[in-house]
C-alpha cells in the first residue's frame, strides 16, 4: 500500500468533527487510508507515514458552493469596482469574451489554489460562457491537475443585447447547443460514485441571460441524467424587478414553475427571498449557496441566511467569482457570514461554531455530498489543518472559535487521503509560475 494511502496525523489539540453529535474532540489521531477517514481517536499507529498536529485545529475541509473561477483573471477592473450587478456585467462582458482556453484554465488553478490555502477542499463552479474555443473541460483539466475535489456546472447564456438581455451576442449560445455540450461534459466527466473526485452540474446562467424554455428543458435534461441543477436567483432587487415584469411572479415562484425546486438544485445568492419563498425551498430541500462578500461588494444585500436556518432550508457558503469579491478565502467568507447575520439580527444570531459548520457540512448537504464535509469514519479524508501558534491566534482562549481569532490560512490540507498543502505550500503546482502567468495574461487582456 502506498504510504498516502494510511497516514496518521497525530496530537491534535481540538478535532472539530460536524459529525452527526457534533462532537469536540481534545488531543486525538485521525488515520487515513484509501481516501477515507478509517479511525479516530487517542494513540493510533500502524500508519506508513505520520504527522504532527501538536497545537493545531483540524476541520472537516471547507466546501465552497458558487464560484465562477474564470473571474480571478479580471479582479478589480477600474470600470467595474463601484457598480451595481448590471453595469458590472455590463463592464465585464467585453473582456470576457477575449478569453480562450489558456486564460480558464490557468484562472481556475489559481482560484483553486487560492481556495485550498483558505481550507477548501471541494469546490464548485459555474462556467457561462466559452468564448475562442474554451470548454468546461479546461477547468476540469486544471482541478484535476491540482488536485481538488470538483463539482463544475455547464453554464450558458442565450439571450443577448439585440433579444433584450444583457450580455453581448458574442457570448449567447443556441440553445439546441448548450444542451447537446450539457450532454457531452456529463457524458465524459460526471462520476456518481462515492468519493468522486468530480461531478458535473447543469447551470444556466439566470433567468435573464436564457429562455423559459431552456430553463425548463435543462431541467428535464439534469433530472434524466441524474445530475443537479444550479443557477442565480434573486439577487438583488434589480432581480427581482426583472422577475415580476418579465414572468409576472417573484424568483422563487418562477423557479417552482419550471422545475427548479428539490433535493438536487441550488441557488445561488437568494439575497432577497421572502418568507414563502424560504418555506417553498424549506420544504422542496433546495439548496442556497450565500456569498456574502460579493453580496457586499456590489452592494446587493444582506441575505436572510439566519430565517432560512431556521425554516430548515440547506445553506452552503460560496466566494463568488472573483471580479465580485474579489478574493477567493472561504474561512473569510464564512467570517464574513457570521458577522452580516449578527449586523442584521444580534450579536447572538449566529456563533463561530455555526458558521463553520455552514461552510463544511453545510455546503456538503447542498451539493449533495453526504461523504463529504465531516469527520467521522467512513467519510472521505478532506482535512482541514489549522496551526493555532501563530500571531492570529495568540491569546484565543477557545481554538474552535476560529472564525473569531483566526487563522486564515492552513498550515496543511488533505483531499482524499492527500497532502495538497504542506506547510502553507501548494504542493502539486509551480504557484510562483501560475501566477506569473496569470499576471501576463491579464495584462494582455487589459490592454485589449
Amino acid at each position: 500500500m502506498n504510504e498516502i494511502d494510511n497516514t496518521v496525523i497525530k496530537n491534535a489539540r481540538l478535532i472539530l468533527t460536524m459529525d452527526d453529535a457534533g462532537r469536540e474532540m481534545r488531543d486525538c489521531d485521525i488515520r487515513l487510508q484509501g481516501g477515507v477517514i478509517a479511525e479516530v481517536g487517542q494513540g493510533l499507529a500502524g500508519a506508513h507515514k505520520t504527522l504532527d498536529a501538536r497545537g493545531c485545529l483540524i476541520t472537516p475541509g471547507l466546501v465552497n458552493t458558487h464560484h465562477h473561477l474564470f473571474q480571478s483573471l479580471t479582479r478589480a477592473v477600474p470600470g467595474g469596482q463601484d457598480a451595481l450587478l448590471f453595469g458590472w456585467l455590463q463592464t465585464l462582458y467585453p473582456i470576457w469574451s477575449r478569453f480562450g482556453p489558456e486564460e480558464m484554465y490557468i484562472s481556475a488553478q489559481i482560484g483553486l489554489a487560492e481556495l485550498m490555502l483558505s481550507g477548501c477542499t471541494l469546490s464548485s463552479d459555474h462556467l457561462y460562457l466559452y468564448p475562442n474555443g474554451a470548454r468546461l473541460d479546461d477547468t476540469i483539466a486544471a482541478a484535476a491537475d491540482i488536485g481538488m475535489r470538483f463539482h463544475p456546472t455547464r453554464g450558458a447564456m442565450s439571450i443577448g443585447e439585440s433579444d433584450g438581455g444583457l450580455p453581448p451576442d458574442a457570448l449567447v449560445e443556441k440553445e439546441s447547443a448548450i444542451l447537446e455540450d450539457c450532454i457531452r461534459v456529463i457524458d465524459a466527466h460526471h462520476d456518481a460514485s462515492e468519493g468522486s473526485m468530480c461531478r458535473v452540474g447543469v447551470a444556466p446562467c439566470s433567468p435573464f441571460s436564457v429562455s423559459r424554455d431552456l430553463m425548463r428543458d435543462a431541467a428535464i435534461l439534469a433530472r434524466d441524467k441524474g445530475v443537479m441543477l444550479h443557477t442565480h436567483l434573486a439577487e438583488n432587487d434589480e432581480d427581482i424587478a426583472y422577475s415580476l415584469e418579465k414572468f409576472g411572479a417573484r424568483p422563487g415562484q418562477y423557479a417552482e414553475d419550471l422545475g427548479w425546486t428539490g433535493n438536487d438544485v441550488w441557488h445561488a445568492h437568494c439575497v432577497k427571498l421572502d418568507g414563502q419563498e424560504i418555506d417553498l425551498f424549506a420544504r422542496s430541500g433546495t439548496g442556497v449557496a450565500h456569498c456574502p462578500c460579493s453580496n457586499c461588494r456590489l452592494g446587493s444585500g444582506i441575505a436572510p441566511v439566519r430565517a432560512m436556518r431556521d425554516a430548515g432550508v440547506n445553506v452552503g457558503l460560496g466566494v463568488d467569482g472573483s471580479a465580485s469579491n474579489d478574493a477567493g478565502n472561504l474561512v473569510l467568507e464564512a467570517r464574513q457570514s457570521m458577522l452580516l447575520q449578527r449586523v442584521a439580527n444580534g450579536a447572538d444570531a449566529m456563533s463561530a461554531r455555526e458558521a463553520l459548520r455552514i461552510a463544511t457540512r453545510g455546503g456538503a448537504e447542498v451539493l449533495g455530498r453526504s461523504d463529504c464535509g465531516q469527520i467521522a469514519v467512513g467519510k472521505r479524508a478532506d482535512l482541514a489543518i489549522w496551526d493555532m501558534s501563530g500571531i492570529e491566534a495568540a491569546g484565543s482562549w477557545d481554538p474552535a472559535a476560529l472564525l473569531l481569532a483566526g487563522p486564515t490560512q492552513v498550515r496543511d490540507l488533505f483531499i482524499e487521503g492527500r497532502r495538497v498543502v504542506a506547510s502553507g505550500q501548494v504542493m502539486s503546482i509551480d504557484l510562483p509560475k501560475t501566477i506569473g502567468r496569470q499576471n501576463e495574461l491579464a495584462q494582455l487582456l487589459s490592454e485589449g
